[in-house]
């Protein structure tokens, strides 16, 4: 599916309206990603300049610049860049999308895509990528992911997928992720995968699915019918209101030579 598709724009820009209920509710990554990504690269993210594109509302980017990085944002969406600003100041950030980026040759020494690679072309993406990064420079891409061997979690996912209709790539299976990523093959990635959990409450997890573009595009009685069931089975699992969600985070890494 592209971005030309009217469903996935749809999508894309679903996030829009969403975007205080995003930043609130949707998980972060743990500093070992970061450390894997340094790894791969052979070189630290402090002190380099990173582009962190679909910063969304910059839950990678403020990690990134934490981490020491000069760190610019771009974001395509109106929403999402307002909500952005308000939660990091002192981070630039420009409007524009990996398909087309409003940046010039050779000047960033990482790309990162946090959720967001799979909203782009990858016929435009990757050279688009591989045009501004500079000699030596690395292309990083993550998604928190289920973990799917976690009992609870599959059944869930389950009852998402059955609702829904999702593939296996929108459910996050690594193997689909891989070659979507550039199916062209001119890129030459690392795959890396790193498990990590947080505890929050079942109101924090159901808003957190919620904010996820399949749900913000169908219409409220069917979206709210089945988070209340979900809400029912739930707590079944968890009496005491409070989710333990498991992520692996899948990481792409390939470098420019």
């Amino acid at each position: 599916m592209t971005t030309t598709d009217p469903a996935h724009t749809a999508r894309a820009h679903s996030f829009n309206a969403a975007a205080a209920q995003y930043a609130a509710n949707r998980p972060s990554y743990p500093p070992a990603l970061l450390d894997a990504v340094e790894d791969i690269a052979g070189r630290a993210l402090t002190g380099a300049r990173v582009v962190d594109v679909g910063a969304g509302t910059g839950i990678s980017t403020s990690l990134l610049h934490a981490r020491g990085a000069d760190v610019l944002a771009v974001e395509p969406g109106a929403g999402m860049a307002a909500e952005f600003r308000r939660g990091n100041p002192a981070i630039p950030l420009v409007r524009g999308n990996g398909n087309a980026l409003p940046l010039a040759d050779a000047t960033a020494d990482f790309l990162t895509y946090a959720q967001s690679w799979h909203w782009t072309e990858p016929a435009h993406s990757v050279p688009e990528a591989l045009r501004v990064l500079r000699p030596g420079g690395t292309l990083a891409l993550w998604w928190n992911t289920h973990a799917l061997d976690i009992e609870w979690i599959a059944e869930a996912s389950a009852r998402v997928s059955r609702c829904f209709g999702l593939g296996a790539a929108e459910q996050g299976k690594a193997g689909d992720r891989v070659h979507l990523a550039d199916p062209s093959g001119r890129l030459d990635f690392t795959h890396r995968e790193i498990r990590w959990s947080r505890q929050v409450p079942l109101d924090t997890h159901l808003a957190n699915l919620a904010s996820h573009s399949f749900f913000l595009v169908m219409d409220e009685a069917r979206r709210a019918a089945f988070l209340a069931d979900e809400r029912t089975h739930l707590l079944k699992v968890f009496p005491d209101g409070r989710v333990e969600e498991t992520y692996d985070v899948l990481l792409l890494v390939a470098g420019k030579q």
